[in-house]
């Protein structure tokens, strides 16, 4: 009898350590995964329950609000004044589909939450209530992005190169994010259901162009080229390529062409100003597949940049072993070279490229969140500015400047219009998509003003007809964004004095 007594108590202690540590578990590792998940009940009660913080713009442009809401069971609204301008940034909030965008990284602020005790009495019985999240995004600056766009699918990315402060970050497709905030769950399911479905170019609505969709950067990468060579080989710089419209590539019955089929040669710096794809898919297998590489993760490629938004991809080069004679080879080297085959990028990226070359080198980490206050418009946190990837020196970056500008003054962006007093140093990119009606992705990436850079941009217009350019389509979205982001600093209206730009 003692024996099975014995063994019943043994039994009833694993049961109890058993619960025990099932309950230290879920409590001190899983506890805020559950807390965070969007299927917990009260997660899904609590958007429409209570109310959430604020989000705000730089210069104070409500975002996102929680106002009383009329509708029996559901005490607050979430509303977003802005709609489909800032939805691909912002996101929305959802009692059924959970968070995405802003509200989704920052929602531990923007829901109520227990507050730091003052007093006594606040110790005893915590406060609890929401802070406010101020953003980055200049909202005049992202109504220029997104009217300079014109309703094409694509991206916008201005940057603040010497912090990483994200100025716009606008893309289409986009959607107006009040139905899924609705209380009435179809109306949020018929919302998802459109949202959610691809439009003709394969992009859905609910996304970020800019950060979740790669593309051939095209001729925009041959400042990465450029880059390795001030960087890994600097003798290269004084090398003279032949001039001519096409060159065979080694181990292949391929010859690569110059576009137009256009004779074009020189030094780096004679073939970065007007492209010269030959020269520059000569300069690439002159540097190596492993060299590319190296410039290319070094300025963030293959990682995924560490912007403060769900979803953000990484972009891509081809690694040292894909680039070897018995897989691309040196043909594959020469196309990488120009931003084909292989290479992808977001918008995202290419930004980062031009902020790395405007801040001496350095790309500084992209973000979002300004500042954190709480309902007493105290600051309780703030973004501190670090260095992502720190590509080139200081000297080396310098001898790019120079290249870029002249891109503008006398090379593929010379038609654009920059102002000359803007200053602007850019790079054109044109990529065959390689569809069957040979359509282009049309970039441009640039900075301003070249001497003392306040702003990068990126854009990228993806699927453009086979007759289209980064300068033709690209540029005039860049230079409209430039000129409105130097007014802005200058405390003038956002248009500056550009007739061609949205007002």
């Amino acid at each position: 009898m003692r024996r099975r007594i014995t063994g019943l108590t043994l039994i009833v202690l694993v049961l109890l350590a058993t619960v025990l540590v099932q309950a230290v578990y879920v409590q001190l590792y899983r506890a805020p995964a559950l807390n965070a998940d969007p299927a917990n009940p009260r997660n899904q009660q609590s958007a429409t329950q209570f109310p959430r913080g604020d989000i705000t713009s730089a210069e104070g442009t409500v975002l996102a609000v929680s106002v009383p809401s009329k509708t029996p069971g559901y005490p607050w609204k979430r509303i977003y004044p802005l709609g489909s301008l800032t939805a691909s940034v912002v996101g929305y909030n959802s009692d059924y589909y959970g968070t995405a965008g802003i509200e989704y990284q920052y929602d531990h602020y923007l829901v109520s939450h227990p507050q730091p005790a003052q007093s006594i009495s606040q110790l005893l019985s915590p406060v609890r209530s929401t802070d406010n999240v101020n953003l980055t995004l200049e909202i005049a600056l992202q109504r220029v992005a997104e009217q300079a766009l014109g309703g094409k699918d694509g991206a916008v990315v201005a940057i603040d190169p010497r912090t990483g402060a994200v100025l716009s970050m606008y893309s289409n497709p986009t959607y107006d994010p009040a139905p899924l905030a609705s209380p009435v769950t179809a109306v949020q399911q018929a919302a998802w259901a459109r949202y959610t479905r691809n439009n003709a170019e394969g992009f859905p609505p609910l996304g970020n162009l800019a950060i979740q969709q790669t593309f051939p950067p095209g001729s925009t990468f041959k400042v990465v080229t450029t880059a390795a060579v001030y960087r890994f080989d600097p003798a290269l710089q004084y090398k003279s390529y032949p001039s001519t419209v096409c060159i065979p590539l080694p181990e292949s019955n391929k010859k690569l062409c110059n576009d137009g089929l256009t004779a074009c040669g020189g030094t780096i710096a004679i073939m970065l100003p007007v492209s010269c794809d030959p020269g520059y898919a000569q300069v690439g297998m002159d540097l190596g597949g492993t060299t590319l590489y190296n410039q290319a993760t070094l300025f963030g490629y293959n990682a995924i940049p560490p912007l403060d938004l769900p979803g953000v991809v990484p972009s891509s080069f081809p690694t040292p072993t894909e680039l070897l004679p018995q897989n691309l080879g040196p043909p594959g080297v020469a196309y990488s070279a120009i931003g084909q085959q292989n290479v992808r990028a977001t918008a995202l990226q290419d930004a980062l490229v031009a902020a790395g070359i405007a801040d001496g080198g350095r790309v500084m980490a992209p973000h979002l969140l300004n500042t954190v206050t709480d309902q007493n418009d105290q600051i309780i946190s703030s973004w501190k500015p670090s260095v992502w990837r720190h590509p080139l020196s200081a000297s080396q970056a310098a001898q790019v400047v120079p290249l870029m500008q002249n891109v503008v003054k006398y090379g593929t962006a010379s038609g654009v219009g920059f102002l000359y007093q803007d200053d602007v140093a850019a790079k054109t990119g044109t990529a065959q998509t390689g569809n069957a009606v040979q359509n282009t992705d049309d970039w441009m990436i640039a900075f301003a003003p070249a001497t003392d850079p306040v702003v990068a941009v990126g854009v990228v217009v993806p699927f453009q007809a086979n007759y289209d350019y980064g300068a033709t389509v690209a540029g005039p979205i860049v230079k409209c964004v430039i000129e409105a982001q130097l007014a802005i600093d200058a405390h003038e209206p956002p248009t500056g004095t550009a007739t061609t730009c949205p007002s």
